[in-house]
């Protein structure tokens, strides 16, 4: 997993939610922390609550906390809230002319699609208390 992405920054910061969920997290500090943008963790950050994982308060006292339990969010709940796909199926694509391309790609989709089932699956399996 890229240092810089979505998902290990969602995960990194819901880590440290885990340590002390009762706190308060500004997205400077996140950002500080995390080594980028504001603008990127609340960007990130805002699709969790709207998953129904974060909630967020404004003002000079607001800031992001946990919205539910730990051990009732689970690895794969954090990456489909952030809408990941690891593969790129070419869904777009228009459909090739050459029909062995055409089969070719319709295999590896459909192989592709397996692959990512089987992730969530085993993502499924741990929550994010499991990773502190």
């Amino acid at each position: 997993m890229k240092r810089n992405s979505r998902l290990s920054l969602a995960l990194h910061t819901l880590g440290h939610m885990v340590l002390d969920p009762d706190r308060v997290r500004t997205s400077a500090d996140i950002a500080a922390h995390a080594g980028t943008n504001p603008v990127v963790v609340r960007r990130v950050l805002g699709r969790l609550r709207e998953a129904g994982l974060l909630t967020s308060e404004k003002g000079a006292s607001g800031g992001w906390r946990l919205a539910c339990n730990p051990n009732n969010i689970t690895l794969a709940d954090v990456y489909l809230a952030l809408d990941e796909c690891i593969f790129v199926t070419g869904k777009d694509e228009h459909a090739p002319a050459c029909a062995v391309e055409h089969a070719l790609h319709r295999r590896i989709s459909r192989v592709m699609t397996e692959v990512e089932q089987n992730l969530v699956k085993r993502l499924s399996e741990t929550t994010i208390s499991d990773i502190r």
